[in-house]
């Protein structure tokens, strides 16, 4: 798509804020109104669209890829997006444990373990941890005080919280993101753990190199996106 307008701006529309290409409101793609809660997240979806040269590339916005989707996705089919990010809950990256080589073994208990008994105490949700690939049912009222959690996020922070668990494999590292237990490095760190540790030991090919800069990018913007929203 050719650039369409020359000048950007962001402009009150109490108690929100607007964004305007050529004095016209930024609308999402299902033509809604684009409206954010504070200046800081509105600045920066601003300036995406200011760095668009002649021809606009949204896969590099995504910061405004998230606004879109929170306001044409989230808005009108909640239940399903909450359903999509409990889901990794019963299935957590992090419940599930090699049995060797040790030194595996003990990397994940030391980064991974954390993580679970801080989402234990901080959203009631203590989770049952197994050795292997083969599933494990975790507490039916860890999974609820899990979606209570998910349900509690406005749109904006749903979408976030959303996105980053696909990204991670993991609702409890999302949560810890969301919650600023974690920035968005550790996070990733948490996520790659096993992936790292396979590089360690035989290098790492062009494909994985292309893939987890892209990884980086995504979250270190969604982090960002979290950021300026209480700002």
């Amino acid at each position: 798509m050719r650039r369409f307008y020359k000048t950007v701006s962001v402009a009150p529309d109490a108690p929100d804020f607007e964004i305007r290409l050529d004095d016209r409101p930024l609308r999402t793609p299902a033509k809604h109104p684009l409206r954010l809660p504070t200046p800081a997240l509105a600045e920066a979806v601003a300036a995406e669209w200011d760095r668009q040269g002649e021809k606009i590339v949204p896969a590099g916005m995504h910061l405004t890829q998230l606004v879109y989707t929170a306001r044409d996705r989230v808005a009108p089919d909640r239940t399903t997006v909450v359903g999509a990010a409990v889901s990794y809950g019963e299935t957590d990256l992090l419940c599930y444990r090699a049995e060797h080589p040790q030194s595996l073994v003990e990397r994940q208990h030391q980064v991974w373990q954390p993580l679970l008994d801080w989402c234990a105490v901080a959203h009631d949700a203590p989770l049952a941890v197994t050795k292997g690939i083969a599933p494990v049912a975790q507490p039916e009222e860890s999974i609820a005080s899990l979606r209570r959690a998910v349900e509690a996020q406005d749109d904006l922070r749903l979408i976030a919280l959303q996105t980053a668990t696909s990204l991670l494999g993991s609702l409890v590292l999302a949560l810890a993101l969301l919650d600023r237990r974690i920035g968005w490095e550790g996070a990733m760190a948490a996520s790659m753990l096993d992936e790292d540790f396979q590089i360690e030991r035989w290098g790492e090919d062009a494909e994985a190199v292309k893939r987890r800069a892209a990884l980086r990018e995504e979250l270190a913007a969604i982090d960002d996106f979290i950021a300026r929203l209480d700002i």
